[in-house]
């Protein structure tokens, strides 16, 4: 029978009680962990989202109805506990913030008491993950999920704290808008009042808080819900939050500063991790060229290298056919991997191809110096020896080769080299890496639609050093755009946006927009910069990927409340469902069963 907390105020959090308070009389209240019966002493574990207090229950503290009470208890029942302080009677428990002290109850009441939970409330759960999302509620009071989220908490805390001492106002920009299909696909919501029309959940406020510039708030920031229907993987989920910001009258070098001093504070007040500034900075052909990757993790070596002019002329037809279709042949060397089995190469293969590689040609350089190899036999021992001094390889190396389209071999070998760091467990998570990679190219040739798009959105300044290339080879023009990457995982992008109507005019044109296309999809922005518009820029960071990293986490998913699984869906809610036929009798949809 549940009990009233009636006339009882909780004065400590369970972790708040230390040995300060040895002596004082305390209320505290919780869920029960684990209970002990000693026969005549109970000792039990009271746990809340601060941690864990050991509770004693004696017959002659309590009374023999409340020592009664005190055997009922079963793991997950809510009480409150009265009791005085005692230094710990047992050996002190390490591993416990509390561990050199203890509660002596003299009172107890049973506020809920609680089935047996489905699975063990406890950290580093080994229960399956589809099991705990169903259940998330219980799942949500396991110390390690409690911790990622008041770890969530405290970064949107500081962020705003920060940004507001910045400067930055925080705006609401609306979750009802209008559908702009550049990019991902919207989550689109139908409108009852206007029979037939949509309003779209934004994918982010971009538009928005570009009007705000325009009308002269000169400093935005907001921590915002933003949806994207695509297709899921561990670091992506149709609802996502942004911190999102955007400033006027500034430059590349304005929006990096803020933010790494942003980031400097989030990392040092949260983790007590020191960031070093200025961050370093690598332009994108950088990163593709020594990486293969637009977000490199540098955490360790093994960088790409182009030897195509090593192996021109070549005896291998692989890597001679790659080149006469302007392709390029590029390797890494996996130090010290040379004697690895051919079983394990073989793996490697097959996960090259995995990214769009025919194949993947090796050479193990021996400790004698002779090579195994799977393309030895068609190259000379001369060719061979350049091969291996071109990629420093050096005896107990292994190096890997990938030959192909340029894009192909980028795909392949940043990916490879990832696979191996992972392999060797060369992917130390105590280290925080950052990175700028700057200078993107503007657009994209997208072969599907056979024409240019937008690498990140139509809004996007071109570099003026490039503006005259943008009619002749648009391909080439670089942005001012930049992201900002850490440890392999871009956590957050941004550009500097056009302003010049001129130079919008030419970016719609050059991505295949009529102006009547251009003004139909984007006229309520396009009309605010006839009146007057500020040079501006900004960046949004992935609030969960950014809190992922911090927390040491593999998946967003540990670090959202409610999160959803890889088909969109909430196991916990059994969204999305059916709804009422009156409902959509109202909104004018008609649902229709797809033909077996």
């Amino acid at each position: 029978m549940a009990e009233s907390m009636k006339g009882l105020n909780r004065s400590h959090r369970c972790t708040e009680v230390s040995k300060t308070n040895i002596g004082e009389t305390i209320t505290v209240m919780g869920w029960v962990q684990k209970s002990r019966n000693k026969g005549g002493i109970i000792f039990l574990d009271l746990r809340d989202r601060s941690g864990i207090l050991q509770i004693i229950f004696e017959e002659n503290d309590i009374g023999a109805e409340g020592f009664a009470k005190a055997e009922k208890l079963r793991s997950e029942f809510v009480i409150a506990v009265v009791g005085r302080v005692e230094a710990r009677s047992g050996a002190v428990n390490e591993n416990l913030a509390t561990g050199d002290i203890e509660v002596r109850a003299t009172e107890l009441r049973i506020l809920s008491e609680a089935e047996t939970p489905p699975f063990p409330i406890e950290e580093d759960s080994k229960t399956k993950e589809d099991l705990r999302l169903k259940y998330r509620y219980l799942d949500l009071r396991r110390p390690d999920l409690q911790k990622n989220l008041i770890m969530r908490s405290k970064v949107a805390t500081l962020t705003r704290s920060f940004l507001a001492e910045e400067g930055f106002l925080e705006i609401e920009t609306p979750m009802l808008t209008k559908s702009t299909p550049e990019g991902a696909r919207d989550y689109l919501v139908p409108s009852r009042v206007h029979p037939g029309n949509f309003y779209a959940l934004p994918q982010s406020p971009q538009l928005f808080k570009q009007l705000l510039m325009c009308s002269g708030y000169d400093r935005y920031f907001q921590i915002v819900k933003c949806f994207r229907d695509e297709d899921l993987r561990a670091d992506r989920q149709p609802e996502f939050t942004q911190i999102d910001m955007e400033l006027s009258f500034v430059d590349v070098d304005d929006v990096i500063d803020v933010n790494e001093r942003l980031l400097q504070k989030l990392f040092k007040e949260t983790i007590g991790v020191d960031v070093q500034l200025p961050i370093q900075r690598m332009t994108y052909a950088e990163a593709m060229d020594r990486f293969g990757s637009d977000k490199p993790d540098i955490r360790f070596g093994m960088e790409l290298k182009n030897v195509s002019e090593t192996v021109k002329g070549c005896g291998f037809s692989v890597f001679t056919s790659a080149l006469e279709k302007g392709g390029s042949v590029r390797g890494i060397n996996a130090e010290g991997q040379g004697e690895m089995p051919r079983k394990k190469i073989d793996a490697l293969v097959e996960y090259a191809k995995g990214y769009g590689a025919k194949g993947l040609a090796y050479l193990a350089v021996n400790s004698d110096g002779t090579y195994k190899s799977s393309f030895a036999k068609f190259m000379t021992e001369e060719e061979l020896s350049n091969l291996v001094a071109a990629m420093s390889g050096k005896p107990g190396d292994l190096l890997l080769f990938a030959a192909d389209e340029e894009d192909v071999v980028f795909d392949v070998l940043g990916n490879l080299r990832l696979e191996i760091a992972r392999n060797l467990d060369l992917l130390n998570k105590e280290e925080y890496k950052f990175l700028w990679v700057t200078e993107f190219p503007l657009l994209e040739y997208s072969k599907e639609e056979g024409r240019y798009t937008a690498k990140h959105h139509p809004f996007t300044m071109p570099m003026e050093e490039d503006l005259h290339l943008i009619d002749t080879e648009p391909g080439k023009v670089r942005a001012k755009a930049y992201d900002i990457v850490l440890n392999g995982t871009e956590i957050g992008g941004g550009s500097v946006r056009i302003y010049q109507n001129d130079v919008q005019e030419k970016m719609f044109e050059v991505l295949g927009f009529s102006k009547e296309d251009a003004y139909d999809r984007f006229g309520f922005l396009l009309n605010a910069f006839k009146y007057g518009v500020p040079p501006h820029a900004g960046l949004a960071y992935g609030l969960d990927r950014l809190v992922m990293l911090m927390a040491k986490e593999d998946s967003i998913r540990d670090v959202i409340a409610f999160p959803k699984v890889k088909d969109a869906s909430c196991l916990m809610t059994d969204a999305p469902n059916v709804v009422d036929q009156k409902q959509l009798d109202e909104l004018g949809i008609g649902v229709v069963e797809e033909a077996e």
